[in-house]
Order: structure tokens, then sequence, then C-alpha cells
């Protein structure tokens, strides 16, 4: 496990093994406050935060006061509710469009929805500068005419959630401000529906099941994450997992998160005893259920050579559009690894070998 801690090191750091971007802070004015500026208030008690970057969630529509966008300008009352959406990690301040394909699934003036191949970073971060999802959306959103833009000068995207490097699926970019903050806020709500495709070590007794624990650091290892059962470290996660096909030594499922946090399918498996197949970072890449047997040790093996990965495949994405207020749902085929190492495994479980 060690070896691979510099490569997740680089995935945490650059934010892309999380679901979730944004985090809420939610802040009740005292009492006894006399009139004060919303950027001001925020300022004093917000720490980090500068006057110009307020402002400019404010605009964004990023500060809700008692549930309601407001202007810079507004004055703070006893009692009022605000709630302040903030990016969890700072964004680079120059990104090189690159011309790299992208497989849109749907794409208007506010939103696209693009299925990100495994392999692929999100965004620009420590030890992945280029070839990332972000890159690619800065030439296709950017001006054709003049691709050495940097990032101030490409129309506005946004990003309002990640999946991991290795993880394939779909995702949601926003393409203006207030879809952005709209789909922020969906994501809090745990309005948006998200369900992956998972192959996992192990037979499950039951058909379905939740998992309820919280994620954060392991506490030893600092670069890679871990479960905590009683919520002591962390934040909490949930995860709801029905089981869709068993081939005796593993099982695939379907997960569908209520939360989204960094590497949570991942780890939740972990910690019921299920490691996601060819998880090199959480147990999964080596023989977990199973013979001991030369012939079934290289049937897995060339699982492994055929899916190099991590099974795990974002396939259903649902959110209400941002402008029309419409529920729209996305579906994303297994992609060709994932099912070529299936039908392998149909194979063996139907003939017990190769």
């Amino acid at each position: 496990m060690t070896d691979q801690l510099p490569e997740l090191e680089d995935e945490l750091e650059n934010g892309d093994g999380s679901e979730e971007i944004y985090e809420r802070v939610n802040l009740v004015v005292d009492k006894g406050q006399e009139p004060l500026r919303i950027d001001k208030f925020i300022q004093a008690r917000i720490e980090g935060a500068t006057r110009n970057k307020v402002q400019q969630s404010i605009e964004k529509g990023m500060v809700l006061v008692n549930d309601k966008p407001v202007k810079a300008n507004y004055k703070v009352r006893p009692l009022d509710r605000l709630i302040v959406y903030s990016t969890k990690n700072p964004e680079s301040t120059e990104i090189k469009p690159e011309n790299i394909p992208l497989d849109i699934v749907y794409e208007d003036d506010d939103v696209m929805v693009v299925n990100k191949p495994a392999g692929m970073v999100v965004h620009p971060g420590c030890g992945n500068y280029t070839g990332t999802l972000v890159n690619a959306l800065a030439w296709y959103l950017g001006d054709e005419n003049d691709r050495s833009a940097t990032e101030p000068e490409i129309p506005r995207f946004g990003l309002v959630h990640r999946i991991d490097k290795n993880t394939s699926g779909l995702l949601v970019v926003a393409k203006s401000d207030k879809a952005m903050s709209d789909l922020a806020k969906q994501f809090f709500d745990h309005t948006v529906e998200r369900r992956y495709i998972a192959l996992v070590w192990g037979d499950f007794e039951e058909d379905a099941g939740t998992v309820v624990a919280h994620v954060g650091r392991h506490q030893r290892f600092r670069k890679i994450m871990d479960a905590y059962p009683d919520g002591e470290y962390g934040k909490e996660a949930i995860t709801h997992y029905e089981v869709l096909e068993r081939f005796n030594y593993v099982s695939m499922i379907a997960c569908k998160l209520e939360t989204g946090r960094t590497h949570q399918i991942r780890v939740h498996m972990q910690h019921i005893g299920h490691s996601l197949f060819n998880d090199d970072t959480y147990g999964g890449d080596r023989i977990v259920k199973g013979t001991i047997f030369a012939k079934y040790k290289q049937f897995v093996d060339n699982c492994f050579e055929i899916m190099p990965r991590h099974a795990l495949h974002a396939q259903t994405l649902g959110f209400i559009h941002p402008r029309t207020r419409k529920h729209m749902q996305f579906e994303s085929p297994l992609p060709a690894d994932f099912t070529g190492v299936l039908e392998k495994w149909r194979r063996y479980r139907r003939n017990g070998d190769d």
C-alpha cells in the first residue's frame, strides 16, 4: 500500500478524490448585532475570508440570508440565518487549454454533462497540471481563435463535484455562476441522484444494505482515507448498496450516495470487508476471496490486466435543471474494461475456470 501513497497524495491535494467541491458555512447573527454590511460581517466571522472574495461569492449567489440571495450592501439583522458556500480547495490561477476529446452527453447554455474516462484527472493540481478534464473544458469553451487564454479570459465554467482519476462516468459542469450556485446547493441538500456500479470482493448475505461511517484521513497514514464508525473523527458519510449480480468470489453492486466524501465508496466497501476489485489503495489488488490454486490466481491476474484500475463507474446522474427546474437524468454505459471483466467472471461462474 505504501508504494501507492505518493500518487494518492497528489489525488487528495488536487481535490480529485472528492465528490463534493463546495463546503457550507452556517452563521446565525447575534441578538444584539447592530446593522452591518453582510460582506464585512462575513469577513469578520470566517477565517481567511477577504472582502473581495466575499463580494464575489455574494454576486454569484453563493451567500444566502434566510434561504434567499442578497446583495453586497445588505445589512445583517439580529437572528438572520446565513449560509455561505465556498470551495474547499484553491483553484489554479492559470489553466492551459488543451485539445483533448470530450465525451459530452448533454449541453445547453447552463450545464454540460460529461462522461469522463478512467485515467483522467478532473482538475489540475499537485502532480497533474495537464491532461485534465478542466484543461479540456478550457479548450472546448474558450475562444477558438486564441488558445493561449488563461483562466480569467475563458468563459466561466465550474465543477460542483468530482470523481477519482481512475473512476469512470458522469460529471455535471456548470457554465454560469447561477448554475454553479444552484447545483452546489442541490448537492448539499442531497437531492442529486448519484448511482455507481462497482465490482467488489466477496459475496453478501443480504441483497441490500447501508453503510454509515464517518470518512476522514487515516490517522496513521495521512495520505489515505479511513472509516470511523463511532463518528468521533472525519465527516458523516452514508452509502446505500444493492447486489446486482453474484459471482461467488466477487459481486457487482450498485451504490447510491447520500454524501460525497473523498473516496467514500472505496473506503466504505473496505470497511465492511468488500474492497473494490483491483483497488490498489484499499486492498483490492490482491486475491481477497477464493482459492489458492495457481489456475485461479492466473484467472484473477488476467482480470486485473483487462481492468488495470479499481472497478467503479459513475453510471447515473440526476438533478434539477438550474434554469428550467425540470428534472434531468443521464445514464452512462459501463466501459469496455468493466464489461470485459464481468464477462470473464460470468464464464468462470458457469464453467469453474477461465
